[in-house]
């Protein structure tokens, strides 16, 4: 069974740092591209990161770019997202996705979902 589990949400005060884990179970995550989604409250999902498969090659959103980083740790079979930098309109839930073509900010192509770690940047 295809499972991601997303860890380290939490509450952080503004210029703070995050780690975010994706853990992945069933299949070799190098095997999948791994993007990052979040969704702010009232908000429509956005793509954040995503990691290709394969050759690893990285893309970001513009609002993260040189603030977030994706990696992948391929004998943990786990993805990252390190957040430094936080600011309030980070806040959001943010959920990993794989998917076994390309790396896309388009959500409608992941095939799997976790199931969200909420993310609350605040003084």
């Amino acid at each position: 069974q295809l499972q991601l589990v997303e860890s380290g949400g939490g509450l952080v005060q503004p210029g703070g740092s995050l780690r975010l884990s994706c853990i992945v179970s069933g299949f070799s995550s190098w095997e999948y591209s791994i993007a990052w989604f979040r969704q702010a409250p009232g908000k429509e999902r956005e793509g954040v990161s995503c990691i290709s498969k394969g050759d690893s090659r990285t893309a970001y959103a513009e609002s993260v770019e040189d603030r977030f980083t994706i990696a992948r740790h391929n004998t943990k079979n786990t993805v990252y997202l390190q957040m430094n930098s936080l600011k309030p309109e980070d806040t959001a839930i943010y959920y990993c996705a794989a998917n076994s073509g390309t790396c896309e900010f388009d959500g409608s192509i992941y095939d799997y979902w976790g199931q969200g770690t909420r993310v609350t940047v605040s003084s």
